[in-house]
């Protein structure tokens, strides 16, 4: 009804054709450029928007600033003698705040055959040479269905495979939703989503403010030693700082949710960012009655302070609130809430990091603390639990880090971490049977404490012009299990075919401690090990042009050491842990089964990836064709498809900046169906057959466009957006109707979905 009104008042001004009054056709660009090893500021650069006449020159601070800058879409280019050029897309331009831009230069642009290379667009890290993509605020914010979500942007990317539509589960390359890490701002999260599971890394939606994000790194395998106890992926997530000029802010109406966001200086060495958030679709769900109500509050709080030219602090804050209301007036609403796992949560996330420039590098430090904790229920259709899940986990981190440009050619990294990890948990299980005739209960409670740490090394090195490895070697260790110990080497390669083709390839390790809850689930499971895969990526990327590029990986992981369940022989842990969990899933994920780590498994596949940055043509997309084979292997040593086992995913997006005003821009995606268990004519499924079945191909393309006013000091923007815009509902897999005794095709998305966004920004 809300969604609906705002429609009504919102889209005549949307539409308009008429030009709107603009009391102010300039912004302002300001931003710093550093080098990129050592992030040491750089004087002396000329920074130019492309396309004009307007730039400006670093003080000896690294700082800039560009005023009286045309309102738009441009590019920004940063140059300097000795310096690899640099060049930034999609920074727009408005009257309501200045854009800020970090550029992070490279020394010395390499001359293969007399050519010079410029990287332009591009970017390569040597520590990252293989299956890692960047996306900037605005990629992120107009991406068509994205909800101005970090996480669903990732979706778009090569290898990243979507188990539901309207969820956030990160199912990398056959991975399971639990393999995946996420970084913000040097601290390291264990979910950034509301609603979240546990012990796994899924949502319906982010809890990170889009507004305070500068950028975002994916990796989906071969990352470096740096980061560690995760199988799969690394999304590292930069925020912004805050700016400088004068205080301002932002008020948002958006699809799912209402907030404002705040932001200013700290005396002239700092500045501050700060934003709250609420949905409102208990409104729109108590109004359309609904038997279940979600309704959640999220909080970002950040602040830099300039100690001195080589020390800088920041401090960091999220919080989040989810709850879900249950009403069962009726025994429709009872029947239909008894296969609801609800979740009430409590995130929150602190830290504060301290880096220091060294003469030829930089050392960071960075005390953390996260507090999850969980309160699970589902009942019967008489309102009897069958299943509570009251946890609390927490982490405290001690964390230092430094890089060192040991000579022209040669870059070392090395760092420590020590956690402290307390978890308790109190679980009940009334007497339950699975669809196999498996018997699970549980009633048991843990209140312990653990450690783990980490340490790591690692030397980047050119041989030649042309050739330049990565190797590094990572320890870990966890006390709560047995073979406490974990050794990974990691190397990596990359090789100059011209100045615009590179062969990269990497081979390494990964080991992953067992998640808390499966540890707190069954005493049984606490003889668990590291669960451990090795990676081989061998890859190709070539630039078209300065502005488009494409590449072809090819990957094969090898499992060991998985979970798996000793009394249900075909269940591998990898097969668990996205949607929302529960009865329909046999509560796999939270690990009640007495488990070993004896499971194994294989993935492999090849992605192509193309993509047309945002340039002097004002078109942009990405093109994304993913084939992936996965199969794992529990104890009744059969090999079978791997739960999340999507053979072919194909991802088109792009969009087109007509003008200041207006953005176009679409998304279409198709991706084969997973596995699953076919039902017997009673309900019941059969271990022989178990991920026999797959659901039938889905596809969906969304729409969006935007529409920005600039009035003097302050800016507005709109944008409609419309998902699923052929209205074909995806399917999902079945279920078995206790009622009608009937196998049942079910969807989590209402079809064709309309939303709107309204943005006041000053």
């Amino acid at each position: 009804m809300i969604t609906a009104i705002l429609q009504l008042l919102i889209l005549p001004f949307f539409f308009s054709t008429s030009s709107a009054p603009t009391g102010s056709s300039t912004g302002t660009i300001t931003g710093t450029v550093v080098n990129s090893i050592t992030k040491e500021p750089i004087a002396g650069v000329s920074v130019l928007v492309v396309g004009t006449t307007f730039g400006a020159a670093t003080d000896t601070s690294g700082a800039f600033v560009i005023p009286n800058v045309p309102v738009g879409t441009f590019q920004v280019q940063a140059s300097a003698v000795g310096f690899q050029t640099n060049l930034q897309s999609n920074i727009v331009v408005s009257s309501g705040m200045p854009a800020m831009i970090t550029f992070e230069m490279s020394e010395a642009a390499l001359s293969v055959g007399g050519v010079t290379v410029t990287a332009d667009y591009f970017q390569k890290n040597a520590d990252e040479p293989v299956s890692v993509q960047t996306l900037g605020y605005e990629e992120i914010r107009r991406l068509p269905g994205g909800l101005e979500d970090v996480a669903r942007a990732v979706a778009i990317l090569p290898g990243v495979a979507q188990v539901q539509t309207g969820r956030n589960d990160l199912v990398v390359r056959g991975g399971s939703p639990s393999e995946n890490l996420f970084v913000v701002d040097n601290i390291q999260l264990p979910n950034i989503n509301h609603f979240a599971t546990q012990g796994a890394s899924g949502g319906p939606l982010s809890f990170l403010n889009l507004d305070f994000v500068d950028a975002v790194t994916f990796s989906s395998g071969g990352f470096g030693v740096r980061y560690g106890d995760k199988l799969s992926s690394v999304l590292k997530i930069k925020m912004r700082d805050g700016r400088t000029d004068h205080f301002g802010g932002k008020a948002t109406i958006s699809a799912s949710q209402f907030g404002l966001n705040l932001e200013g200086p700290v005396n002239h060495n700092g500045s501050f960012l700060f934003s709250a958030r609420r949905s409102y679709l208990d409104f729109i769900f108590k109004a359309a009655g609904f038997g279940f109500v979600p309704e959640y509050w999220d909080f970002t709080g950040k602040a830099n302070y300039h100690l001195s030219m080589n020390d800088e602090i920041t401090i960091l804050g999220i919080g989040a609130l989810d709850d879900v209301k249950l009403f069962n007036d009726t025994p429709q609403q009872r029947y239909d809430n008894s296969h609801i796992l609800r979740s009430n949560q409590n995130e929150g996330v602190g830290g504060i990091s301290w880096r220091h420039l060294l003469p030829k590098g930089y050392a960071t430090a960075a005390l953390s603390q996260t507090v999850f904790t969980y309160d699970y229920q589902q009942d019967d259709t008489l309102t009897n639990p069958i299943f509570t899940d009251n946890s609390a986990e927490r982490e405290t981190s001690l964390r230092g880090d430094a890089v060192l440009q040991v000579t022209s050619s040669s870059e070392l990294s090395f760092g420590v971490e020590g956690k402290f990890a307390s978890f308790s948990s109190n679980i009940f299980l009334k007497k339950f049977y699975t669809n196999f005739s498996d018997s699970l209960q549980v009633n048991t409670t843990l209140d312990t404490t653990g450690f783990k740490s980490a340490g790591y090394v690692q030397l980047t090195q050119s041989l030649s012009e042309r050739m330049k490895i990565t190797a590094g070697l990572r320890a870990d260790y966890f006390n709560l299990i047995v073979r406490p110990f974990a050794f990974s080497p990691r190397l990596s390669a990359t090789y100059m075919l011209d100045a615009e083709t590179n062969i990269n390839a990497s081979i390494g390790k990964y080991y992953q401690s067992p998640a808390y809850v499966w540890l707190a689930a069954n005493p049984a499971n606490r003889s668990l090990r590291f669960i451990s895969v090795t990676q081989y990526i061998l890859g190709i990327d070539r630039l078209l042009r300065t502005d488009t590029k494409i590449s072809l990986e090819g990957y094969i992981k090898n499992y060991s050491d998985y979970p798996a369940s000793l009394r249900q022989k075909f269940l591998v842990l990898s097969n668990a842990g996205s949607g929302f969990g529960g009865s329909q899933e046999s509560f796999a994920s939270f690990g009640i089964d007495p488990l070993v780590s004896e499971g194994t498994g294989k993935a492999y596949g090849a992605e192509f990836f193309m993509q047309k940055q945002l340039s002097e043509i004002p078109f942009y997309g990405i093109v994304s064709i993913s084939y992936n084979h996965v199969e794992f292997t529990a104890l009744d040593g059969i090999s079978r498809p791997g739960s999340f086992d999507q053979r072919w995913i194909v991802n088109i997006g792009g969009g087109y900046v007509l003008n200041e005003e207006w953005e176009f821009s679409g998304k279409f995606r198709f991706y084969t169906g997973r596995p699953y268990t076919p039902y017997n004519p009673d309900g019941t499924q059969n271990a022989a057959l178990y991920n026999s079945a797959r659901i039938g191909a889905n596809h969906s393309l969304d729409l969006r466009v935007d529409r920005r006013w600039n009035f003097s000091g302050w800016t507005l923007i709109t944008y409609a957006d419309v998902q699923n815009v052929y209205n074909r509902k995806p399917l999902d897999v079945p279920i078995f109707d206790e009622r009608t005794k009937e196998v049942k095709q079910i969807s989590n998305s209402v079809g064709i979905l309309p939303s709107i966004g309204v943005s006041a920004m000053w």
